[in-house]
């Protein structure tokens, strides 16, 4: 199973999301040694086992000892999973591909941790090999716990934000598994919510609490999703030097459930947690699906559609322009599709998806290409405009699948200037046979709803006249 899958899962299941983090300090020793580090970190584990989401080995305590250091943390690991729980290792890795490839093969393969900490500073191609394995997760540094984190990842943007915004933009684009998240700290709870609002969906592991001054509730107040998962809470010397490190974890992992999901919880054996929805953007789905029909993007009767067929609907999405905030809320809903995407550019067909892919390159900070529907016959001729390199991959984004004829002109014409297309990316998918035609050509449908979902949505809300429902779906039936 996929780590950040198995996350989903165990947090459920365990009720926690605390990381408990094993950073054997030689003051923390009774003697310098591998054994005595080993010793402390299977203790540790012992004891915390029963509050823990993930254990967090921190590599540099056990490198000090040279080999036998490093046989000591593969025994650590070792006795993590025998407890049931994965691990993320705390190297703080990265170097160009080849090197980086040797360090995911030492992390993985050797040692068999399931997450490690990665240094995205020297780019996409150095990160890369880190994913390889899309069972294994990768943690990128985005915005450290340190107070000298500021120095070089609060920088801001000539084009907006901060540089570790951008590291979040780019997070979502570089995990093509969906096998990323994000290093957030728990000591900067304006980051925090900085990151979940470029990355709705994505893990953070959040170091800080405890001996680093971090202030729990406030961290997850900022940076837990809507579904009150997507935070491990690192926490290492707050429970390593407590008096009782099972007490430590325990009142711990109380203090998360109260904050995260208001549960009161008695010591002795908690009551499961409030079932959470499947879909972290559920609350934001329905607002959109709202917003649809409260702009007129959405409306009923009788239309022509440019394939000619006949439709009881017709969702005019170019509205949505003059829409701002609802403009805003698409885009979201657009980035948290395009995450597990590999892409280098944004492709946005005209005339519709103009404004959407500005608003999607805006969140994720990405290059905005878009292929002309008539080239000029005079300045460039260009039949792509934007900035682009032959064999990048693009992303077309639409606001609508209908059959799928103009997505076949859009990708003819990229493909012609070099560029490589592997996915379609759409509010709306009309349910007319556009998936299935796309699939033929080789391109993967990707739609945020399809109209199914929509008018279940708008059901379930008293937005549409049952008289007008009832015609799409025989529509659809048809």
């Amino acid at each position: 199973m996929p780590f950040f899958q198995t996350l989903e899962t165990l947090a459920r299941e365990r009720e926690t999301l605390l990381c408990v983090g094993l950073d054997p300090h030689p003051e923390d020793l009774p003697e310098p040694s591998a054994t005595a580090a080993r010793d402390f970190c299977l203790r540790l584990i012992e004891a915390t086992a029963p509050f823990a989401l993930a254990f967090k080995p921190n590599a540099a305590f056990f490198e000090i000892y040279g080999a036998a250091g490093w046989q000591a943390l593969a025994e650590v690991i070792a006795a993590a999973h025998a407890a049931g729980l994965p691990v993320v290792l705390d190297a703080k890795r990265g170097d160009i591909a080849s090197t980086a490839r040797a360090y995911a093969r030492a992390a993985f393969k050797t040692l068999n941790a399931d997450a490690l900490t990665v240094n995205p500073y020297l780019g996409r191609d150095a990160v890369l090999p880190f994913l390889e394995a899309p069972e294994k997760g990768v943690f990128l540094l985005a915005k450290t716990s340190n107070p000298g984190s500021a120095d070089l990842q609060d920088v801001p943007l000539a084009e907006g934000g901060l540089l570790y915004e951008r590291v979040a933009a780019l997070a979502q684009t570089w995990g093509a598994a969906g096998n990323v998240g994000l290093v957030v700290g728990a000591t900067h709870p304006e980051a925090l919510r900085r990151v979940r609002a470029a990355a709705p969906g994505l893990w953070f592991l959040a170091p800080g609490v405890g001996a680093q001054g971090g202030n729990l509730e406030a961290a997850l107040a900022a940076g837990l999703r809507p579904d009150g998962l997507g935070m491990l809470v690192a926490v290492s010397r707050g429970i390593s030097r407590a008096d009782s490190p099972a007490e430590a974890a325990r009142a711990l992992r109380e203090r998360i459930a109260r904050a995260a999901f208001g549960a009161s919880r008695g010591a002795a054996a908690p009551p499961k947690m409030p079932p959470s929805p499947a879909d972290p953007n559920a609350a934001l789905r329905l607002k959109v699906a709202r917003g649809l029909v409260a702009s007129g993007c959405v409306r009923f009767g009788n239309f022509t559609l440019k394939s000619g067929l006949q439709s009881p609907i017709y969702l005019d999405l170019r509205r949505l322009a003059s829409f701002p905030n609802l403009l805003a809320d698409v885009a979201a809903l657009y980035a948290d599709l395009l995450a597990p995407l590999a892409f280098r550019r944004l492709a946005a067909l005209p005339y519709a998806a103009l404004p959407i892919g500005t608003a999607v390159a805006l969140r994720l900070g990405v290059p905005l290409i878009y292929p002309r529907k008539e080239v000029k016959a005079y300045g460039t001729r260009a039949a792509v405009e934007g900035v682009f390199e032959a064999g990048e991959t693009a992303v077309m984004l639409d606001d609508l699948a209908t059959t799928g004829g103009s997505k076949f002109e859009a990708a003819e014409k990229l493909e012609a200037v070099g560029l490589q297309v592997h996915d379609v990316v759409v509010l709306i998918d009309r349910q007319s046979g556009a998936r299935e035609q796309l699939a033929a050509r080789g391109l993967r449908l990707h739609a945020v709803f399809t109209l199914t979902e929509l008018l279940n949505l708008w059901e379930a809300e008293s937005l549409v006249s049952p008289q007008h429902l009832a015609a799409v779906r025989r529509f659809l039936a048809d």
